[in-house]
């Protein structure tokens, strides 16, 4: 018997030792949707990105900001980093480039990032769309990313609410 709580106790150590070392344990990251899409590389969300494998042109962030008054409405190609996620369930992110950021949601609600995926550089396709924001819904947002972000602010703002995000594996 006390054999079996010598080695209950070591492997209680090393699982302590493996969380502690990463700084992040399994139990904090949230993955509500499977990827529809996986290779090597990366894992795909929403739908397979097939524009972007049929040669379409891919924007940068800072490109779509520029030109939102031109683009608001269309499909795009965005590659762009990933600079927040909701931390409640991967629900949205902010992707930012410079001192452009904006929020990307998904299309009705229909699929969810990891919330680990902070600092990659993802492929996404949506649509830009103009929208109002009050004062309540930019709280919740901040809320769930967990910081404040001016992409997350009040008042008239650009978002894309993507069909497809492909992010690289880490």
């Amino acid at each position: 018997m006390q054999c079996l709580n010598k080695r209950f106790a070591a492997n209680a150590v090393i699982a302590l030792a493996l969380v502690l070392g990463t700084g992040v344990s399994q139990a904090e990251v949230i993955r509500l949707s499977e990827p529809v899409a996986v290779d090597v590389h990366s894992e795909t969300f929403g739908v397979p990105l097939s524009a972007v494998e049929q040669g379409a042109a891919t924007l940068s962030l800072a490109e779509v900001v520029a030109r939102a008054d031109e683009l608001a409405g269309r499909e795009l190609v965005v590659t762009t980093r990933v600079a927040q996620v909701c931390q409640k369930k991967g629900c949205f992110f902010v992707a930012q480039e410079g001192a452009a950021a904006v929020r990307v949601s998904f299309k009705d609600y229909g699929f969810f990032v990891p919330t680990d995926i902070a600092g990659r550089t993802v492929t996404l396709i949506g649509e830009l769309v103009h929208k109002r924001r009050n004062a309540a819904e930019a709280a919740h947002l901040q809320e769930d990313a967990g910081a404040d972000s001016e992409s997350l602010r009040a008042g008239d703002v650009y978002e894309i609410v993507a069909s497809s995000v492909r992010v690289p594996r880490s």
